[in-house]
């Protein structure tokens, strides 16, 4: 006599399959492979000093730059400063 199969058996069909593709196509869209990495570098999260220029106007430098600056003289006189920067502009 041939076994009769019982209820308790699951078949995959094609209509199942379906529905867990289309989901797995969509995993990109939700973010999930995002790295954190790139959103730590965006500009918004630098920080910013503010500086004052000879005419008395304010300037917003980031923090990253004044630390990669060097020193070109020490102990300059503010005469002598106010004179190189009126060269350079």
């Amino acid at each position: 006599m041939k076994d009769q199969p019982s209820g308790n058996e699951k078949k995959i069909s094609r209509r199942s399959i379906l529905p867990i593709l289309g989901s797995g196509f969509l995993i990109p869209f939700l973010g999930f492979g995002k790295n954190e990495d790139n959103e730590t570098s965006s500009p918004q999260d630098e920080e910013y000093q503010t500086l004052l220029k000879p005419d008395g106007t304010t300037v917003k430098v980031k923090v990253s730059a004044l630390k990669k600056s060097k020193v070109v003289k020490k102990n300059v006189s503010n005469s002598s400063f106010l004179n190189w920067l009126d060269k350079k502009l």
